[in-house]
């Protein structure tokens, strides 16, 4: 008989820091523990929980509220501070006065940080906390590492009302005044052009600024906040940078939100995603580049050479941006990349890209090609929408890339498909080609080659 001798496959286990939410269940995933969890996992953190209440909720608004016995909550704060290593906790909805002041007497002892979000309102104006509660939160504030709250629960909290960086920096120092180490104001309700988050420690004021989004969804962004700093905490992370890492995320996560529900709700999973792209992103630079060697197309690649740009689905910057690490040349022979494909490997496609996302976050993938005569007609041969920017218009002060972008997406009924750049200043034209996809952004520059040959 036949004995199976294969050995045993050893276990190779993920240590991970572990942070604990206090808070809320929200049956709709997009704020309370789901999104709590589902943000600390994105972090790397294992995410454990104490349910404080559940919520029947969704993205338009709290239908009921149904909060657990004090007792029950102590006990799940037990059960997972008796067996995990917890590194770092943070309170979401707390709803009562016995629930906050239950909480606030199993976590004082523990030498551990504690981001508190004093979850007051919902996003949707439903009512989170009782009144009586309010005043419970002071010892808890007391014992907090950071407490976040936004402008209405800053001035629930201190008597201060924020409505600006000055008024948001005085609520914060309230705050200090009653015991917590730090407060991060939140700014999205704050009467500011942009987005302005105002932290505050005994070692002073760090302002956080962020363009404000149109038409955002928010849904879930102060629980989406608040677990990202406390896993960020229970990395090792200091308080500053794990502030300023937290509210970057919920930047991006607000921008690229999951379009659920009649609302949409931050997106937890932004970096995780887009972490998860890179391949397919390198994968069609290469496609691409391939493409255009195999096409030998020479007669579109200009003196100062061509590159292609990918995208990652949320990028944000050049670093989140691969491209070919020099750029297509011509050679005797016909077209060469002079370099593989990286992240960070252009700056002026890539920023021209980035500039192009703004109006259409959809692009993904972009390249420079030369531009004459012969390239605008076949443009116009191809009947493909297109936009002209003139450097000798560009403001002095401006930023070449942005304002390019203002001048031709912002202002475009549709998004272009080519844009033309006359060049000025000692600088090449150029035509820019941008597509949704790596496939479509061969088509077209393929199908530029054929017009301008033909």
């Amino acid at each position: 008989m036949d004995h199976d001798t294969t050995p045993e496959r050893r276990p190779a286990p993920d240590a991970r820091p572990v942070a604990l939410t206090v808070a809320g269940s929200d049956s709709g995933g997009g704020a309370g523990i789901q999104a709590d969890l589902a943000t600390m996992g994105a972090h790397g953190a294992w995410g454990t929980s104490a349910v404080t209440s559940v919520t029947a909720q969704h993205t338009r608004g709290v239908e009921s509220t149904h909060v657990l016995p004090p007792a029950e909550v102590a006990a799940q704060v037990d059960a997972v501070f008796g067996d995990l290593d917890v590194r770092a906790v943070k309170t979401g909805m707390l709803a009562t006065a016995p629930v906050v002041e239950t909480v606030h007497e199993r976590l004082a002892d523990r030498d551990v940080p504690v981001v508190v979000d004093p979850v007051m309102v919902a996003t949707s104006g439903d009512r989170l906390l009782d009144r009586e509660a309010e005043s419970a939160y002071e010892d808890l504030v007391g014992e907090a590492t950071l407490v976040t709250p936004n402008a209405d629960e800053a001035a629930v909290l201190t008597g201060v009302e924020p409505t600006d960086v000055e008024s948001a920096r005085d609520a914060a120092a309230g705050l200090l005044a009653l015991g917590a180490d730090a407060a991060l104001v939140t700014g999205g309700h704050l009467d500011t052009d942009g987005v302005v988050d105002v932290l505050v420690t005994e070692d002073g004021v760090t302002v956080f600024e962020h363009p404000r989004v149109a038409d955002a969804a928010t849904h879930g962004s102060g629980c989406t906040l608040s677990a990202a700093i406390a896993a960020n905490l229970a990395s090792g992370d200091d308080l500053a940078d794990a502030v300023e890492a937290g509210v970057d995320f919920v930047a991006r996560a607000i921008r690229y939100h999951a379009d659920v529900g009649a609302n949409g709700a931050v997106n937890h999973h932004v970096g995780v995603r887009n972490e998860a792209a890179a391949r397919e992103t390198i994968a069609g630079v290469e496609g691409v580049v391939d493409d255009l060697v195999a096409a030998d197309a020479t007669t579109l690649i200009p003196e100062v050479g061509t590159n292609v740009v990918g995208a990652l689905p949320y990028a944000e910057s050049v670093a989140e941006t691969v491209a070919v690490d020099g750029r297509l040349a011509r050679v005797h022979d016909g077209v060469r990349a002079t370099g593989g494909v990286r992240f960070g490997a252009s700056s002026h496609v890539a920023r021209f890209l980035l500039s192009a996302r703004e109006y259409d976050p959809t692009l993904r993938f972009a390249c420079n090609c030369r531009f004459d005569d012969r390239v605008a007609d076949a443009v116009d041969e191809l009947g493909w929408p297109s936009a002209t920017y003139d450097r000798a218009a560009e403001p002095a002060d401006a930023s070449t890339m942005d304002w390019a972008g203002r001048t031709t997406f912002g202002a475009a009924d549709e998004t272009p498909v080519a844009v033309l750049d006359h060049g000025a200043h000692g600088k090449e034209p150029m035509c820019k080609l941008v597509a949704r996809d790596a496939e479509t952004l061969s088509e077209r520059v393929l199908a530029l080659l054929g017009a301008v040959e033909g």
